[in-house]
């Protein structure tokens, strides 16, 4: 990679990292701090308030991605983080569950994911597209690991309205980077017409795609539904100390990553490296099933987990942009992100109602069906077509 692209990337994963940490970081700690507020007590509102946020970033991620492409990446993603931090202040300051649910709406609707990868794609050649999906892939897992670790701390330290004021200055921070950090887009090509919703929802190659990213997510939910009690249970590990599972887990797993995705990119073994990745995740979903009551199979089993979670993390979005021409970049990500959002909040529903009505293990053969299907989808995968671009990414 050139200065260019390697500045784009390094740049656009803080971006996303720095508003994916806020959000990660009430996780761990918001069931319980809730009960504190007025309408706490109601379990139904608490879920509501942490799932709000999923749902209006699914009603938002198309509008998004279309005006990404019409009006140009920069300023939606301004107008997006600027929403995010709305939403997060409104939230510091709430004094009922009310409120923070209030906040968390307006957090959802600050939907940047397909224009900042929309721009990431626009500043990369196509031949390194996949390392920088990897890099903003990668910085998710990683504050994903983060999160567990720091937010109980700075929970005891200044409550929910430290996490949520955190929360509010770190996206304006990120749009303080966008224009210091990251290049302006390429200028090299016109859209003379935008795509067609339609084109994009029924494209067969993306179509295959947004179900990865659904799957992939149902998968992701589904097994954080089960798998704490199933570390507590195996292990005598306590949920504040998980992250010593999941923090080794995420970084080992970058060391089978990052040579998937040279072999991906460098050999053109697209099809090959996502078929084996799928197949991995089928194989895992199996030994959860099988190693549910052994610690020491469970963690390496988290592990593999997140080595194929992050391969296709990485690859998906990568694939999304080569499909889709400049002109349908955005939408074609808004989509995609739509998708994914909508696995999010399946996962949890699906895996929650498997795990009360048929127990622990119908959530990984659930998860094993899944991964089965998307299998038999990558068998009529083709590879992505090579598209002419302007000389806009420069050293």
């Amino acid at each position: 990679m050139n200065s260019v692209e390697i500045r784009s990337g390094v740049s656009l994963s803080t971006i996303f990292a720095l508003r994916i940490l806020g959000l990660f970081l009430i996780l761990p700690v918001f069931a319980v701090a809730a009960n504190g507020l007025p309408g706490g007590d109601n379990v139904a509102l608490v879920g509501f308030a942490l799932g709000a946020y999923g749902i209006t970033q699914a009603l938002f991620h198309i509008p998004f991605g279309f005006a990404a492409d019409r009006f140009g990446r920069k300023p939606v993603i301004v107008f997006g983080l600027l929403l995010f931090a709305l939403g997060s202040f409104v939230a510091a300051f709430a004094d009922n569950i009310y409120w923070i649910i209030v906040g968390r709406v307006l957090q959802g609707a600050g939907a940047i994911s397909p224009a900042v990868t929309a721009l990431a794609a626009d500043l990369t050649r196509e031949e390194h597209r996949t390392k920088i999906m990897a890099m903003i892939g990668s910085s998710i897992g990683l504050v994903f690991a983060l999160s567990l670790v720091i937010a109980p701390p700075l929970y005891d330290a200044g409550g929910l309205y430290a996490l949520f004021m955190l929360t509010g200055v770190l996206s304006l921070a990120a749009i303080v980077l966008l224009f210091v950090g990251v290049p302006p887009a390429p200028t090299g090509f016109a859209v003379k017409h935008q795509a067609r919703l339609a084109d994009v929802i029924f494209h067969p190659q993306l179509a295959r795609l947004n179900f990865g990213i659904f799957a992939l997510h149902v998968l992701q939910v589904g097994m954080f539904m089960v798998i704490p009690a199933a570390l507590v249970s195996a292990g005598d590990l306590p949920l504040a100390e998980h992250w010593k599972v999941y923090l080794p887990a995420v970084v080992a797993s970058f060391a089978v990553m990052i040579p998937a995705i040279i072999v991906a990119e460098k050999y053109g073994k697209f099809r090959a490296v996502f078929a084996a990745s799928v197949a991995l995740l089928l194989l895992t979903e199996i030994g959860f099933a099988f190693g549910r009551g052994s610690f020491v199979a469970m963690a390496a089993l988290v592990f593999v987990f997140f080595a194929a979670f992050n391969v296709l993390e990485a690859l998906l979005p990568s694939l999304v942009t080569r499909f889709a021409g400049p002109e349908s970049r955005g939408i074609a990500l808004g989509v995609y992100n739509t998708a994914q959002a909508i696995g999010l909040f399946l996962g949890g529903a699906a895996g929650g109602w498997l795990a009360r009505h048929f127990g622990a293990d119908a959530v990984f053969w659930g998860g094993a069906v899944v991964c089965l299907g998307w299998l038999l989808l990558t068998a009529s995968m083709i590879a992505p077509p090579l598209r002419a671009r302007p000389e806009a990414v420069a050293a």
